[in-house]
This record gives structure tokens, sequence and C-alpha cells, in this order.
């Protein structure tokens, strides 16, 4: 192996021994949004400088985005050199910070073996969680076993103040990328806007890197610190994880707000025009109901078959269901004849009464959303309106 010593070797060597974690900052792809978390195994007596990767995976895994929907995608501990990945995080512009980890000698051999014995073949494959177990919260939890004591997170005054949820973390991470953010708005329901512990924040790398720099390891009625401070490696950008998180999105794209508020419009408008002209325009019915039946199945589909803990329980289904696929037909078929849908009916009631509780849900909604309801009310009410001037 790339670390591997000789038998003995170990014992003898510890003092030379340094492991670190590494956090690195956000990129630009959608699946390095979050940062990344790694250990650093450095020993200079005998040469060795290995990170340990937790967050390997292959996008050419056979149904790689049906598992990942599912909750089932697979992730590997990897292994490479320090000088490889910080080449790569250096060409893509992305800094890394290293915190050395305040271990005893015996605390050190303890956390090597269980490196090893996980980067094994039969071990290194496990079953990854975005918010439960992924490559910050593995890290942190193999760090922890190896530690003859307890370790203590202390929040900083920050973290203390504002109690988080899953959602809002992850808007934090994604503010720059509105379109990205939307998505996985409209993916995960209410358990994600539950307030999470300390502990449940660590699956993000930047915070997990704030609790490590105040953590306290208490053994045999001792304190001292979990790490011995904190030194960017790779410096790609003068200023902190938390400012590399502000800013203005990165695409000149409309954001989702603004191209729902355009649809509104157009929508308003074209039906406004079918009032007047006593046309139910299906055409645009057939568009719109389709859009949001299709989107429907995909929350339908996330809530009851998906693994990942945040996507059940999502109010949108309200909004976007099956069901509007399912009933198209009827729909058309109404629209086009003129004559009265049940659907139509229902389907207005069961928006207006989201619109005026929205803010009342145990779930935060994107704003987007609610133009996106009101092209599907309006279409409903038009065709109820119609419906009714034909009969009289």
């Amino acid at each position: 192996m790339l670390w591997a010593t000789e038998k003995g070797t170990t014992e003898t060597s510890t003092d030379s021994i340094q492991i670190s974690l590494l956090t690195c900052a956000p990129g630009e792809e959608l699946y390095a949004l979050f940062g990344h978390t790694a250990i650093r195994y450095k020993d200079s007596r005998l040469g060795i400088d290995a990170v340990f990767n937790y967050g390997m995976f292959s996008f050419n895994t056979p149904n790689f985005m049906l598992r990942f929907a599912l909750g089932q995608t697979d992730y590997e501990l990897g292994v490479s050199s320090y000088e490889r990945f910080a080449s790569e995080y250096e060409y893509y512009g992305r800094s890394v910070w290293q915190q050395p980890l305040n271990l005893t000698q015996e605390e050190k051999q303890t956390l090597i073996a269980l490196l090893e014995t996980n980067s094994r073949p039969e071990n290194r494959i496990y079953r990854y969680n975005f918010f439960y177990d992924n490559c910050a919260t593995r890290p942190r939890d193999i760090i922890e076993e190896c530690i003859n004591g307890e370790v203590i997170y202390e929040a900083d005054s920050t973290q203390r103040n504002n109690r988080q949820t899953f959602r809002s973390i992850v808007h934090q991470y994604t503010n720059k990328h509105p379109w990205a953010q939307f998505g996985i708005d409209l993916c995960i329901g209410s358990e994600a806007d539950r307030p999470i512990s300390d502990r449940q924040m660590m699956f993000a790398p930047s915070y997990l890197m704030n609790f490590f720099s105040t953590a306290q390891i208490i053994a045999q009625g001792k304190s001292r610190s979990l790490v011995t401070g904190i030194e960017k490696m790779v410096d790609c950008e003068k200023y902190s994880v938390a400012q590399s998180l502000e800013g203005e999105q990165t695409t000149n794209l409309p954001t989702p707000l603004q191209a729902a508020l355009m649809l509104f419009i157009l929508t308003a408008g074209a039906t406004i025009y079918g009032l007047k002209k006593q046309k139910g325009l299906w055409g645009i019915d057939l568009v719109i109901f389709t859009a949001a039946g299709a989107a429907g199945c995909v929350l339908a589909f996330l809530a009851l078959f998906s693994e990942h803990p945040a996507v059940s329980a999502n109010y949108l289904l309200l909004v976007f269901h099956p069901a509007q696929l399912l009933c198209l037909p009827f729909i058309i078929y109404s629209t086009r004849k003129g004559k009265r849908s049940s659907y139509h009916l229902f389907n207005l009631l069961v928006l207006t009464f989201f619109i005026l509780l929205f803010p009342l849900f145990p779930q935060r909604f994107d704003l987007a959303v609610v133009p996106l309801a009101l092209c599907l009310l309006i279409r409903s009410a038009s065709n109820l309106v119609l419906t009714y001037k034909h009969k009289k």
C-alpha cells in the first residue's frame, strides 16, 4: 500500500507522526458545493504523507442516478499521496485547511490501525447518506473511536445563538447557485426543517472544522484540545470558508423566482385573453399540468421509495402531484368540450388552501413555488369560469 509500514516500525516512529483533519473549500460542481473533509497521515521519519478520503465515488457506477435518488449510493475510502491531493485542489482553485490532531502516541497508533482496516478492499465501501453518513462524519467518527476519553464539542457564539436546520445549512452552501438550491428545496421535505443538534451540523465540512477548533478531550479528569491549531495549506483565496459561501450567484441565468414570475405573467396574460375570447386554451393546460405532474412523480417517488431520511413528508405534493398527469386526459377533454371538471374544482380548493397557509406549514418553501402554484390555480379557475359561462 501507499502508506504501509513494516511490522514494528509504528511503535518507534510515533513521535514523528502527525495526523490532521483536512477541510476543503467548496467547488463549483453540484457534488462539490458543500466542500470536503479528509484525514492526513504524515510520518516524516518514514517519508509517508498520505490522505484518507471517504468521498470517493464514480458516476460510471451502473444506475448511479437511480441509486442516488433511492439513497442507495455507495462511496468508498480512497488513499492517495498528500502531494497529489493538494495539487488537485489547487488546480480547481479550492483552498485546503489543516488541523493537526492533539493525540497521544497510543491514540495515533490506534487511529492508523483503524484507517488501515477501513482501507482494505472488503471494508472500504460504505452506504453514503448526505446528512448522516458522509465524507465529514466518517473522519469525525473514526477519530473519536481512537481517543481514550470523551470529546466535548463547544459551539462558538455564532452557532450557539443560531439554531440550524439541515435546509438552512444547505442554503448557506448553495446561495450562489439558486437553481441547485431550488432543486434541492423541491426534493427535501419537512424533516429538513427540524432544528438539529450540534453533532448533526457536522455533516457540513466547514461546521466540522469549526467544532474541531473548540473541541476538548476529557480523560481521567484532565482536559486537552482536540486540535493544536489551524493552517491554510492550499491558499487559493484570501478569505475564510464563511466568506467563500457569500456573494452573488455564479450564472447570468434568471433566478428560479424570476423565471416563475415570468411564467406566471405569461400564463395570467394568456388566461385573461382566453376568458375574453371564451377559449379554453387547452394547449397551455397541457404544458403546465404535464410539467407539474412530472415534478409530482419525482417528489412522490422520493417520498415513497427513497432511503434519504429528509425527503419524506414533503408538503409540495399539494402543489405538484402525480394526479396532474393521471387526470391530464380528462383535464384536456373537459377544456376542449367546455365541460365541468371535478379535478379543476378540487385543484382550486387545494391550491387556495396552500397559498393562504403558505407561511404556516412546517416546511420552508422556495418563494418561486408561489407563482408556480398561482399558474396552476388560475388555469383551474379559468376553466371553471368558462364552464359556467357556457352553461348559461
